[in-house]
């Protein structure tokens, strides 16, 4: 008898800005019509909010940019404190190439020309593995540029504020304007201060793109995929299930 095709389950992290929380919805609607959102902080509904109203097997698959404290320690402790066995956590979402392209096309979409100065503008933190998860994406951003690309965080060291000050104060030949790629989501405080940070152009957050909608089915396919679904909390299904 088949087992029955796990929900999925969208976790991002979080807004009290009401454009963000729209914008993770829409994601969520593009990756399949029966995806439910919950929210690992800030915001209702919680992971156990939402799992409390599934009978059946669950796959969260967290929408987070970077393997952080979130995604190691917070997220797997809620789980366990709903008692559930029938639910497995998928990997986060970043760093990964596809993201790295959708956060490019973001940057063309907003102005940037080959040549201008490109930063990575990415929330912060202060975990080890999330800021070397954000290197790393911006090692992926810098080769689909054709340049080094730096990091400046909305909280966290650098700011990208000082870090946009310190490249447009070069000026460098070939570098007249400075560009802010999104290593962002959703819109949000985040995004503002990428916004108000002096640069010349400031990319949109990944947001509700095709492609994210298409990693997310891809994360979901690998936690719940098994050779014959034998171990527990694992199912056999397809991305194609979640729409």
């Amino acid at each position: 008898m088949k087992s029955p095709t796990p929900a999925l389950v969208l976790l991002a992290h979080g807004t009290r800005d009401a454009a963000g929380a729209a914008e993770i919805e829409r994601l969520a609607g593009l990756v399949g019509d029966r995806v439910v959102v919950a929210y690992a902080d800030v915001r209702p509904p919680t992971l156990a909010d939402v799992l409390a109203h599934i009978s059946g097997p669950a796959v969260v698959v967290p929408a987070f940019l970077a393997a952080g404290y979130h995604v190691r320690v917070d997220v797997p402790a809620q789980l366990v404190a709903t008692g559930r066995s029938d639910v497995s956590l998928a990997a986060s979402l970043g760093p990964d190439p596809i993201l790295a392209e959708v956060a490019v096309q973001r940057l063309v979409a907003a102005g940037w020309r080959p040549g201008d100065t490109v930063v990575l503008g990415a929330a912060g933190s202060t975990d080890p593995q999330a800021i070397a998860d954000v290197q790393r994406a911006a090692a992926m951003v810098g080769d689909r540029v054709g340049q080094p690309v730096e990091v400046g965080f909305a909280t966290g060291t650098p700011k990208i504020a000082e870090l946009v000050t310190a490249h447009r104060a070069a000026d460098l030949p070939g570098t007249s304007q400075v560009a802010v790629a999104s290593w962002l989501l959703a819109p949000g405080m985040f995004q503002r201060t990428l916004v108000s940070s002096g640069a010349n152009v400031v990319a949109d957050p990944l947001g509700a793109h095709p492609r994210v909608a298409e990693l997310i089915r891809a994360r979901y396919a690998a936690a719940c995929t098994t050779a014959g679904g034998e171990s527990p909390g694992r199912y056999m299904c397809a991305a194609d299930e979640v729409g």
